[in-house]
């Protein structure tokens, strides 16, 4: 089942994938229940989670249920335990909206909720994240997760992220990022998809951001917050809920 799950998931469009798994998550996810590991977007547990990965494949990473990773389970946990966006009124921007995320966001009433992509079916507005077509200062929160890694020119995006944010709100950048390396890495000079995934971690990845990151978007104007949850949080529930220890997720104010 593992097996057949990884190669759906590594060989079929998006748009199609994203139809698909409506049908074949129920019958995965009552595959493996069981008690070991709880996905706390849904509360279901399982005796394990699925493996994941393009370059490198990661073993229980994937939720059966929500199609949720680590980073998706931690930003869940600290949106929940940590910030006011499930209660409060926000106007929320969301690029490249995830599964996990995307029907409970758009059924919570306190959020005015849209989405935007250049691509995904699930995106409101189409849009390139380097020239937005919304007005200046207009949204309480942004998400934007795993997509400037995408982004050629991601200082543009950064400046266009920066101006749709409202004066005290909060924009959520996670990337995959390499801790152990100081400076951010990019060559665009590599053009081979197999030789690009295997430098970069995936075919359409541009760079690899080291711990400049979070000075890049100081310098773009945000005020960012390293915020390491996972050593905020028991270590039994890192292991409970399948979480990447160490991951940092920069919580950015303007």
């Amino acid at each position: 089942m593992k097996k057949l799950f990884k190669l759906v998931l590594n060989t079929i469009p998006r748009p199609l994938l994203i139809r698909l798994s409506y049908v074949a998550r129920p019958i995965i996810a009552f595959s493996l229940k069981g008690d070991k590991y709880t996905d706390p977007i849904d509360g279901k547990s399982f005796k394990s989670m699925l493996p994941y990965g393009y370059e490198k494949q990661r073993n229980n990473v994937l939720s059966p249920s929500t199609l949720s990773l680590e980073r998706h389970r931690l930003l869940w946990l600290y949106l929940n335990e940590k910030t006011d966006f499930f209660t409060a009124p926000k106007k929320v921007l969301h690029f490249a909206p995830e599964q996990a995320f995307y029907k409970l966001f758009r059924n919570q009433k306190n959020i005015d909720y849209t989405t935007t992509d250049l691509f995904s079916p699930l995106a409101d507005v189409k849009a390139d994240i380097c020239n937005l077509p919304f007005e200046d200062n207009q949204y309480d929160v942004i998400l934007c997760n795993h997509v400037l890694e995408h982004i050629p020119d991601d200082t543009k995006a950064m400046q266009e992220l920066y101006r749709v944010l409202k004066p005290g709100g909060m924009a959520i950048l996670q990337i995959p990022q390499d801790l152990n390396r100081a400076v951010t890495f990019a060559d665009d000079t590599i053009t081979d998809q197999k030789e690009r995934a295997k430098i970069f971690g995936q075919y359409d990845h541009v760079r690899i951001y080291g711990r400049d990151y979070f000075d890049k978007l100081r310098s773009i104007g945000f005020t960012v917050i390293e915020e390491d949850y996972t050593n905020k949080i028991a270590p039994e529930l890192v292991e409970k809920h399948c979480l990447a220890k160490g991951e940092i997720i920069p919580v950015c104010f303007k």
